[in-house]
């Protein structure tokens, strides 16, 4: 890299830069792209939301664009940008049909619309949002498309520079022209001018504990784990001290499949996974709603929701844990199916999850020591530090409204009603899984950040994890991929504006 100008550099090669990179360079601009770690196709997330995408067209799948706007505003109380969801909305089927007919058709693979989203109640109402990277056999995710979309960028021009950290933007006359980054290897220093512009796709700030302390401080104490090992927030900061506006308030995406070790206080566990796919504590079957207790062995809320309700919940419970218990019975693919879960939860796919994923997991945990089995709930309720009489009361009472078909105590659907009368029996204590913080940098209509007073910082754009505006609190998953979809949106409108 003799030449060290460039008309725009992407930090972070992920979802939103990969896609950023393409962009830029389509549209004639010398890119660069540097990125900390070594490699980042395998960050690419299978199932990504959009309306109106040529695979949905040609399944039928229809969505009405301000009827899913609002729901995601009204979902999030209105804490967003609502402008941006309206970029999103008219922009997401572009970016889609992009993906299918230049990256993925070249290798054989294609995206697939997720057909339907079941619900029965409101407060699961979901959207088949889902159009899935799908191999060419037809019957699983292209896992690792993301190694295409960064062979694309290339193609198109794009130099990637791995092992080379943001330290700090160079701002001349109140205008981002460059940046200061180091090499992770070497520890050297580079400086790199932006003729046009910057674009930061850094993620979030999950693996920094002093910035999870700082921003989302609840999240810290219920998430015992975070899968965004990336994360930390250095992005968000460097913008931060050039006079950039974030989001007030915290938001992320968490699943409800964290098990740990019975007696684990939650305050003081909070693990970082460095080790994909073989990650710690994984317990996929923390998705599915089936009885949930608190430390003292009672009932506390309606397990039928999306996962990170579970973690809320929690949080006005003592140890900010949950108890999940179930039976063999419950893991037979049959029972596993009424469920109908939606996105990776998915029995089968356009879902990734199977029964038999399912058994082999729970077997493992068990092996492990992080869940247990027992003849009776008096014994499982001793093995989990649970109060005998308080979970046997509670899974009396559970199973008399499952023979009576009817959830009277927090109104579960029927469906998904499902009895805990026949040993062995099984139990957890589960926690969140953080999969990324989603509150992050301000920015308008073109990617551009802002500050305070909504004053475009010229030349600098942000795209995915570390933009803000978009996501409040809990992330919406009923309405599959979303994240995805706005991280590789975004990613490719920031590319396009940044090289004008």
């Amino acid at each position: 890299m003799n030449n060290q100008e460039y008309d725009v550099i992407v930090v972070g090669a992920s979802n939103a830069g990969g896609m950023a990179a393409a962009a830029a360079a389509e549209k004639g601009a010398k890119v660069l792209v540097i990125d900390k770690m070594g490699s980042a196709g395998y960050l690419y997330r299978e199932t990504i939301a959009a309306i109106h995408s040529k695979a949905q067209k040609k399944a039928g799948v229809e969505i009405d664009r301000n009827e899913l706007v609002n729901f995601i505003s009204t979902f999030n109380q209105g804490n967003v940008d609502q402008r941006l969801l309206n970029v999103w909305a008219d922009n997401s089927s572009e970016m889609v049909d992009w993906l299918d007919d230049e990256v993925l058709q070249p290798h054989g693979a294609y995206i697939k619309a997720t057909p339907d989203a079941h619900y029965e109640t409101e407060r699961n109402r979901a959207f088949p949002t889902g159009n899935e990277a799908t191999a060419p056999d037809g019957k699983y995710w292209q896992m690792g498309y993301g190694n295409w979309v960064i062979a694309k960028a290339e193609e198109l021009g794009a130099k990637f520079a791995w092992h080379t950290k943001l330290e700090e933007l160079i701002v001349e006359n109140g205008r981002v022209v460059g940046l200061v980054a180091k090499n992770m290897k070497s520890k050297k220093t580079s400086t790199f001018r932006a003729r046009k512009g910057v674009i930061l796709c850094t993620g979030g700030y999950g693996s920094n504990q002093a910035l999870m302390q700082k921003w989302n401080s609840l999240g810290l104490k219920t998430n015992v784990y975070t899968d965004s090992q990336r994360d930390d927030g250095s992005g968000i900061v460097a913008a931060l001290k050039v006079g950039a506006a974030k989001d007030e308030e915290p938001a992320s995406i968490v699943f409800n499949r964290g098990a740990v070790p019975v007696g684990t206080n939650a305050e003081d566990f909070y693990e970082v996974d460095l080790t994909p796919p073989d990650d710690p504590g994984y317990l996929w079957l923390g998705s599915y709603p089936m009885l949930k207790v608190n430390l003292n062995g009672e009932r506390f809320f309606n397990e039928s929701a999306p996962y990170q309700f579970q973690m809320t919940a929690a949080s006005k419970q003592p140890g900010y844990l949950s108890a999940m218990i179930w039976t063999e019975e419950t893991m037979s693919d049959e029972s596993l199916k009424q469920y109908h879960t939606l996105g990776c939860s998915r029995l089968g796919f356009p879902g990734i999850f199977t029964g038999e994923e399912a058994r082999k997991e729970v077997n493992d945990r068990l092996n492990e020591g992080l869940v247990q089995k027992a003849d009776t709930i008096e014994e499982l309720a001793e093995k989990l530090g649970l109060p005998k009489e308080n979970l046997q009361k509670t899974v009396d009472r559970y199973n008399e409204m499952v023979s009576k078909g009817q959830d009277s105590d927090f109104g579960k659907e029927s469906y998904r009603l499902e009895p805990v009368n026949k040993a062995p029996y099984y139990g957890a204590i589960v926690g969140g899984r953080l999969l990324a913080t989603l509150d992050g940098l301000r920015v308008n209509t073109k990617m551009q950040v802002v500050n305070k007073q909504d004053k475009v910082i010229e030349g600098l754009y942000a795209a995915g994890n570390c933009s803000g505006g978009f996501f409040w609190g809990i992330y919406p998953d009923h309405v599959p991929g979303l994240t995805a979809s706005h991280a590789l949106t975004f990613g490719r409108l920031a590319g396009k504006y940044a090289a004008e």
